[in-house]
């Protein structure tokens, strides 16, 4: 029986993924990188900032120690952060669906973000009270896809692994709650419902699907 819900949050909750590419976008054009959206979906989606800018730079040949990534890593988190102080990112739909599975559930978010940025944009949308907790790329040595994120969101939930259940949207993210335990459910939109469906329990198109009846159907 399902007894807690983490949510991944780029993707699922916020509409943000865009944003996040055109940070990167911005931070590497003065070393002559062109990141195209279909690169970014295939290839760094659902990593965490460090984890992008290390591969970025062994597929590019390019020399950059762990300073100049936490460098990186600052400037773009300027950028993104700019982008989203001016409107409200999430979903239409996510306040809702938050607040009724918030409801019969204690929630959580695991997330390769960094938690200033998840934190303001729940404030943005009012939400901040409904989660119970968010692990964010600080807090784990190894981010998505290693299980990490998603074993320290059950322990801070206070169950067991397979007692949980992950939403996501990436294969990145997927494997990361498969590994450490969780059971998953898809949400289609970042990538087509055929190529999450061999890597989830569940897919979903939109997120008003996950109502608590199917949850605890689980």
């Amino acid at each position: 029986m399902i007894q807690a819900i983490v949510f991944d949050f780029d993707g699922v909750l916020a509409d943000s993924e865009l944003m996040h590419l055109r940070s990167y976008q911005e931070i590497l054009a003065p070393s002559g990188i062109e990141l195209t959206k279909d690169a970014y979906w295939d290839r760094y989606l659902g990593l965490d900032d460090a984890g992008v800018f290390a591969q970025i730079a062994a597929e590019n040949g390019l020399l950059f120690g762990d300073e100049e990534i936490e460098l990186l890593t600052l400037e773009k988190a300027r950028h993104f952060e700019a982008l989203i102080s001016r409107e409200d990112v999430l979903f239409p739909s996510a306040p809702g669906v938050v607040r009724r599975l918030a409801a019969a559930w204690p929630i959580g978010i695991a997330s390769g973000s960094l938690r200033r940025e998840i934190e303001m944009m729940l404030r943005g949308a009012a939400l901040a009270d409904a989660f119970k907790f968010i692990v964010s790329s600080e807090d784990t040595e190894y981010s998505k896809p290693a299980p990490d994120p998603y074993r320290l969101a059950a322990a801070r939930h206070g169950v067991a692994p397979g007692a949980c259940v992950a939403i996501e949207d990436s294969h990145q993210g997927l494997e990361s709650a498969r590994t450490a335990g969780l059971r998953t459910i898809a949400l289609a939109g970042t990538y087509s419902r055929e190529a999450l469906v061999p890597h989830a329990d569940f897919v979903v198109d939109s997120l008003e699907e996950i109502t608590v009846e199917m949850v605890r159907g689980i």
